[in-house]
């Protein structure tokens, strides 16, 4: 008997995406199915990136499909496709940008400037194009972090370009003035430096602008969620009680002008002696997931309190380029992949397709 579509989507609805938890047919993943004799093929078009684990997938699928009876060769072509989703009311999209994650926490000294730049390069690695934003202007830190030394050229006098470093986009406040220039300016001064970082930087066909936050909820985390079309944010906490506390705060101001939490990453989670090999929980333990049950948001992942990350970044080369096949980069790949899950799953922005109204005296 002839193969059928039905037969393929039957087989296609029994195949769990294990990034979104759902199979290929109800997330609508599975798309283009062709029947040529006994030959099946397909696309499979994923909305986030997943470079590492695409031939896992491919031969998840072939394999599937190739139990149906009859059926002869099997080709499965596997793409991403990165589109923009909806930001805050009243807020446009930046021009070369389709999401941007705000990487946040409540107070300093989380890991979480370390926590957002992995990320970034873990979803560049994953075959994202990304670019990462230094909102700190009082102590950015993503230059040393990125190894990138010079200033951004202006070819118009007007806008910058981004500057460049293992394969991301990255711009701070930090490639505009030298390294031990203290910036004693007023919240104004500091709000409007950031709207320019974001708006006057020529910024190359982004999927995922990731904003390192400062610490706190004041002026530039007010100017972000009025000003800066954030598609949603992630919480960087430790185990520990004052920084859940802190992080707490963070989580729920975020809440209040409608950006939504994409999850909680708990960072130094536990620490294993490079030694001997014990493993403990110096800072406390259970104390993300806890508040994600408090909150019902996605507990997206949970790093180790390891030396590495401190010297990789130290060092301008973060622990996802240095090591990228080593366990630390494996978790800041799967933490990076379901935080792009968490962004697909929201609603898409429409805003292009409506036209411009201009109303005019005649």
């Amino acid at each position: 008997m002839a193969i059928t579509e039905q037969q393929v989507q039957s087989v296609l609805k029994e195949i769990t995406d294990l990034s979104t938890g759902k199979d290929y047919v109800a997330s609508n993943e599975a798309r283009n199915i062709k029947i040529d004799g006994d030959d099946i093929s397909l696309d499979i078009v994923l909305g986030y990136p997943a470079k590492s684990v695409i031939e896992i997938i491919r031969k998840q699928v072939a394999g599937k499909l190739k139990t149906i009876p009859g059926s002869g060769n099997v080709s499965v072509n596997i793409t991403s496709k990165i589109v923009s989703h909806s930001v805050q009311r009243g807020v446009k999209l930046i021009p070369g940008v389709k999401n941007i994650i705000a990487v946040a926490s409540g107070k300093g000294g989380v890991g979480k400037s370390a926590t957002a730049v992995n990320l970034a390069l873990a979803l560049a690695a994953e075959g994202a194009s990304v670019g990462i934003l230094d909102a700190d202007i009082y102590g950015p830190s993503q230059p040393q972090m990125l190894g990138i030394t010079g200033r951004p050229e202006s070819p118009d006098g007007k806008t910058i370009e981004s500057m460049k470093a293992h394969g991301i986009q990255a711009m701070s406040i930090g490639f505009l003035i030298d390294v031990e220039t203290p910036m004693v300016w007023r919240g104004p001064m500091v709000t409007q430096a950031l709207q320019q970082l974001v708006n006057d930087t020529r910024w190359s066909d982004v999927d995922y602008l990731i904003v390192d936050m400062p610490p706190g909820t004041g002026d530039i985390q007010l100017t972000l969620a009025q000003k800066v079309p954030v598609t949603g944010a992630v919480i960087i906490t430790t185990p520990q009680d004052i920084a859940l506390l802190d992080a707490r705060k963070g989580l729920k101001m975020f809440q209040k002008v409608g950006i939504p939490i994409l999850g909680i990453v708990e960072n130094m989670s536990t620490h294993i002696c490079s030694q001997c090999g014990h493993e403990e929980h110096i800072f406390g333990e259970g104390g993300g997931k806890k508040m994600c049950k408090d909150y019902d948001v996605e507990f997206l992942g949970a790093l180790p309190l390891d030396i590495r990350i401190r010297e990789h970044t130290d060092a301008g080369a973060p622990t996802v380029v240095v090591d990228p096949d080593g366990r630390i980069a494996e978790i800041y790949r799967g933490i990076a992949r379901r935080l792009a899950v968490k962004i697909d799953e929201l609603s898409l922005d429409h805003s292009a397709l409506f036209a411009n109204i201009v109303i005019q005296d005649t």
